[in-house]
Formats: C-alpha cells, sequence, structure tokens
C-alpha cells in the first residue's frame, strides 16, 4: 500500500462512520487528508486524532448539497498540498419508506445529497484533475441498488443513479484520470440515526447490530482501490457481511 504515502484525498461526509473509518486508515497509510462535513464538532475532533497519530489533516465545513463548498473543497486541498490526488465522494442518507407514501420530502433529501452531491464532487474535482492529468475518483455507493426491496426503492435510485454514472465515467475516461465505485453492505456506523421512518429505523439498525461490519473493512477497500499503479483501475467493488442475503 505504499503508493497511498503522500497522496491528497478528499472525503466528503468525513465527520462519522464509514468517512471517518476511511480517513483514519489513509492517514495511518502517509495520505495527507483534507476532511469535510457538516458536524464541525465532530470534524474537528477527526483531524485532532489524526494529528495526534502523527498524521496531517485539515477539516473544512462543507455541505454537498451545495456545489460552491465542493469547489471550495477541492480547492483548499491544491491551495494547502499542492495538489488533488483523490476524491471520495462518501456523504449520503437515507430515508425509507414505501413509495406510495410520497415522501416528497425525503426523496429530495437523497437526491440532493446522494446524488447530486456526488456530480458536485465530481465537478469540483475533474478540472484539477484533467490540469494535472491524473487523479482518482472513489464513490461510495451501497448494496441496496444491487437488491431491490420494498421500502429503499428511492435510496436504491439514487444509489444506482450513482453506480450508472461511475461505470459511463470509466468508459469516458482516457485513463488519467480513474473511476471507483465500492458499495457496502450492512455497516455497524450511526447512518440510520436519520431515518424518519421508526419501523425502517428499527429493522436498519437491527441489521447493523446483528450482521454489520466494521466500517475499516471499506476503509481497506478505499485504500486497496487508491493504491493501485497508475495503470490499473478497480473499477466496482462489493463489501459486505458474509451472511448477508
Amino acid at each position: 500500500m505504499e503508493n497511498s504515502k503522500g497522496k491528497t484525498v478528499a472525503i466528503t461526509g468525513a465527520s462519522a462512520g464509514i468517512g471517518r473509518a476511511i480517513a483514519l486508515k489513509l492517514a495511518e497509510s502517509g495520505a495527507r487528508l483534507v476532511v469535510g462535513a457538516r458536524n464541525t464538532v465532530k470534524l474537528n475532533a477527526l483531524v485532532a486524532e489524526i494529528k495526534t497519530a502523527g498524521g496531517e489533516a485539515i477539516g473544512i465545513e462543507i455541505d454537498v448539497t451545495n456545489k460552491a463548498d465542493l469547489v471550495r473543497f477541492a480547492a483548499t486541498a491544491v491551495d494547502h498540498y499542492g495538489r488533488l490526488d483523490v476524491f471520495v465522494n462518501n456523504a449520503g442518507i437515507s430515508q425509507l419508506s414505501r413509495i406510495d407514501e410520497l415522501d416528497i420530502e425525503g426523496w429530495e433529501e437523497m437526491i440532493d445529497v446522494n446524488l447530486k452531491g456526488v456530480l458536485y464532487g465530481m465537478a469540483a474535482a475533474v478540472p484539477i484533475f484533467k490540469s494535472q492529468q491524473s487523479g482518482h475518483i472513489v464513490n461510495i455507493i451501497s448494496t441496496a441498488g444491487l437488491k431491490i426491496v420494498p421500502m429503499m426503492g428511492v435510496y436504491a435510485g439514487t444509489k444506482n443513479a450513482v453506480r450508472t454514472i461511475t461505470e459511463a465515467f470509466r468508459q469516458e475516461s482516457d485513463g488519467s484520470i480513474r473511476i471507483t465505485g465500492i458499495s457496502p453492505g450492512f455497516v455497524k456506523t450511526d447512518f440510520a440515526e436519520n431515518i424518519k421512518n421508526e419501523e425502517m429505523k428499527t429493522m436498519v439498525m437491527n441489521g447493523m447490530e446483528e450482521m454489520g461490519i466494521n466500517p475499516a473493512a471499506i476503509a481497506d477497500a478505499v485504500l486497496y482501490a487508491i493504491s493501485q499503479p497508475a495503470d490499473i483501475e478497480i473499477g466496482d467493488l462489493v463489501i459486505r457481511p458474509s451472511k448477508q442475503n
């Protein structure tokens, strides 16, 4: 994993869960980090933890639904470290309910964060990568889009949209900008806390408790993908509990 040492990596949604695990793992491997999230208290604590362990990191308050925030986020990496090597689109949210319950507010929230937030992140990183003639986008997707089940239709829809965009970008790229999609299954995080539907919130939390894997497993996958030589691209990874259906 020596190829990750010295790389500058920007991570959205880094204050907790999978994003936090990715940040800690990459910092440990020698990457220089720009971490972003809305929760500045948790974000500052993460930066302090990384620095205490001898790593390099700066934290930026961002909202991925604001494209200007992400442009500023990516630019900060270049201003502070001189370049940007990897952009990890990790921020995500779920509101789970039957489609005919018409939770339009929840739909819009997921579309804004899970889909538009990823596109805004890519739009912020790609011009920098083009000027450098190198770069790597990592999109954190979900196994929800691989197995369609009731109550997760719109959430899975946003994740499958990202899956499609990721594959299309891979085919359009000349290889100088690599892209990787990583789909986690049940992972032990606080991801369910924002779910408004109490029945689904309980179900997701029970699934995490029963079979959820450590978010470090997703971080390991990110490290593996970005550590490959420049002529190798890891296109699509699914990381889930061995007993998850």
